[in-house]
């Protein structure tokens, strides 16, 4: 270990100096110096023979320190100050180098150092908003499964500490405590965390629930924790790099404690759609004008089609059309440290199992959340796939710019690689390899500015399908409804009394996350909508990280294949 990193020093003669500036009659005493690192300084501890260490003071931003001669240093912290005389200079060099690191570490934080400004400053305000956390919460599928996950986990919040991280409106705080947490420590750097403490404060939880302003990689906590709970998945899981923080918290688990969720599986599968291939590539066909109002466009052209293919496009869409089962990378929150995050590179491979062509890679992710009854019941899982009910997070799919025509049983491989930026997001490289290495198709793309396409329209099916005629099996179910029709309408209906069951509308419930703000805002009432698919409807007013300001285009290299 270099001189500058060392953190044990023995011998040291300590002199405690209090606020009247007199010296303590006890000291000095010689004993050894441990320097215990945290997220925002060191902890000082004194250690005098075989007894344990005692922890004699804590170095951030606001300790001051003045070196003394060659060999000695006086540190003073909020209420008192230490005199240190070490054995040798370069023990006093070391230890005054920390101290000032410490000193410095608070505006060098590690999500300072992977983090602009500005994009801190956009997300933090975006997240400080009532109505994004209210689009949320009313994901029904979200909020009911981390709700379920906890409740039936309720032995491993029996009685224990809890951190949760990025709380938010303190929704998952309020989880662990039904299930039984003595203590949950809820940390939010937005404007949020006020209104979080109105909650706490309101639901008369103030002795179980503690709310932090700040971030995890930034402040301190009284002690250490059983569980970390955190909501910390964006587009394509990985967007926002709110994983990295999720991870960071670690520091504070105990040893043998459980991270929830506890895994996620990213799915990768090739897809099919010649409509959003047709509709991405006609955009910029605006920019083929020679003469807009006397201006000639037409050099700016491949720069369009560049910009409009760097982005990954946020829907959702009907599963027939992946071409291939999806390949899945798993994210293990146990093992995981977050340097691990930095630069993923995913090799993946494809069986076709139908013939089409290939415009570019679908993903979507599921989280497990495993408990201690995981191994005889199995996880709780939270999922975004195109089979699911639809949440706020939708699917993502990324285009490559020269489609590849496959058949039935063709092998397809390639890469995707996510580079982690300091815009809180990633830059993607895709790379796919046809059969014999006959094709190559690559595209980078950038996650922090997405395609928001979602229109709330039942998606539609791919062609063919069906193997019956529609309009025969349109009419065939139009006879079957009549005839159903005609049988009810001939028996009567029961004679209400205390008993009867009520009626069964026809009408779907709508989904709480269907209500867009702006009507909820002029009191209309949203009519129901009857569920053509799988999906439930989410609202598009507010979809996670459409706070950013579009970034200036990604330059990628499939122009030269057009």
């Amino acid at each position: 270990m270099a001189t500058k990193d060392k953190k044990l020093y023995e011998g040291v003669l300590l002199t405690s100096l209090e606020e009247r500036e007199s010296v303590s009659a006890s000291l000095p005493v010689a004993v050894n110096i441990l320097l215990q690192e945290s997220s925002t300084g060191f902890r000082v501890f004194a250690k005098n023979g075989t007894g344990d260490p005692a922890e004699i003071g804590f170095i951030d931003k606001t300790t001051e320190i003045c070196k003394i001669g060659k060999n000695s240093a006086v540190v003073s912290f909020e209420e008192k100050g230490i005199s240190l005389k070490f054995q040798a200079e370069n023990d006093l060099i070391s230890f005054y180098d920390n101290v000032k690191r410490a000193i410095s570490q608070k505006t060098n934080s590690v999500f300072k150092l992977r983090t602009e400004e500005t994009s801190a400053s956009q997300y933090f305000q975006f997240y400080g908003y009532l109505a994004q956390q209210q689009n949320m919460m009313q994901d029904f599928i979200r909020t009911s499964t981390y709700q379920k996950a906890m409740l039936n986990s309720n032995e491993d919040f029996m009685g224990k500490v809890v951190l949760d991280v990025g709380a938010g409106s303190g929704i998952l705080s309020f989880f662990a405590v039904q299930a039984g947490a003595r203590k949950v420590y809820a940390v939010e750097a937005s404007s949020m965390a006020q209104h979080c403490r109105e909650l706490v404060k309101n639901n008369n939880q103030s002795d179980k629930i503690t709310v932090l302003s700040g971030k995890i990689e930034e402040i301190e906590l009284p002690e250490s924790v059983d569980i970390i709970i955190s909501e910390p998945m964006g587009y394509m899981l990985f967007n926002e790099r709110m994983l990295e923080t999720f991870l960071h918290a670690k520091k504070w688990l105990k040893s043998g404690g459980r991270m929830f969720p506890s895994e996620a599986h990213l799915h990768i599968a090739p897809f099919m759609d010649d409509a959003l291939y047709s509709e991405q590539f006609s955009k910029a066909n605006f920019w083929c004008q020679t003469s807009f109002h006397g201006v000639n466009l037409s050099s700016l052209q491949q720069a369009a089609l560049s910009e409009y293919f760097c982005q990954p496009i946020v829907d959702t869409f009907d599963p027939r059309i992946c071409l291939a089962k999806s390949f899945k990378h798993t994210v293990n929150f146990g093992n995981t440290e977050e340097e691990d995050l930095h630069h993923i590179d995913i090799p993946v491979s494809f069986t076709i199992n139908q013939s089409g062509t290939c415009h570019g890679l679908a993903f979507w992710f599921d989280v497990a959340f495993s408990g201690s009854k995981a191994e005889q019941e199995g996880p709780v899982w939270l999922s975004t796939a195109p089979s699911e009910p639809l949440t706020h997070w939708y699917q993502v799919r990324c285009l490559i710019p020269q489609p590849i025509f496959l058949k039935s049983g063709d092998s397809l491989a390639g890469r995707v690689i996510l580079s982690a930026n300091k815009r809180q997001s990633y830059d993607v490289d895709l790379e796919l390899m046809a059969p014999n290495g006959a094709m190559v198709a690559s595209n980078t793309l950038d996650l922090k500015n997405p395609y928001f396409r979602y229109t709330g329209q039942a998606v539609a099916a791919p062609p063919h399908t069906t193997n019956t005629s529609p309009t025969e099996q349109y009419w065939t179910t139009q006879n079957s409804s009549a005839e159903q029709q005609i049988l009810c309408n001939l028996i009567p209906a029961p004679p209400p009394d205390g008993n009867a069951v009520s009626e069964i509308t026809s009408s779907v419930p709508i989904n709480p996350g269907s209500i867009p703000a702006a009507a909820i805002s002029i009191g209309r009432q949203p009519l129901p909508q009857p569920m053509n698919s799988p999906a439930f409807t989410v609202s598009n007013q507010f979809m996670i990280a459409d706070y950013v300001l579009p970034q200036k285009s990604c330059h990628n290299s499939f122009v030269k294949h057009l």
